[in-house]
């Protein structure tokens, strides 16, 4: 097993997304975006996102490794509300490579920060 955490202030995303021009396209697929726009509070969403995406990289062991792409991370909830990852690409690939078996997380939001835990099964 591996585990990935990541943390990040909301705020630094919201920055990100107001001034940075292509940013939530670049790390956010469509579908991350619909669901995160259509909740009260967009930023804590995105940022729990991208602190879920970090973790996964993290747990997998390569960062953000050359060919990989923010969006080939992609958190999307099951009917029951719980999140859940996609893999797509080169983060897909690697997570093959690894033997990986299962891939959850666990994400949260409060008092200005967003946090995020990845936990990777995967054979030797």
């Amino acid at each position: 097993m591996r585990i990935g955490t990541d943390v990040i202030a909301i705020e630094r995303i919201d920055e990100l997304v107001a001034s940075e021009t292509g940013f939530e396209e670049q790390v956010f697929t469509a579908r991350e975006r619909s669901y995160c726009r259509r909740r009260r509070r967009p930023a804590d969403h995105l940022a729990a996102r991208f602190a879920a995406k970090e973790a996964v990289l993290k747990a997998l062991g390569t960062g953000m490794a050359a060919g990989m792409e923010w969006t080939d991370i992609e958190v999307v909830n099951d009917r029951a509300g719980r999140p859940t990852v996609r893999l797509y690409g080169e983060v897909a690939a690697e997570a093959e490579r690894l033997g990986m078996q299962q891939l959850d997380i666990s994400m949260t939001h409060s008092a200005g920060l967003a946090i995020a835990q990845a936990l990777l099964v995967w054979n030797q």
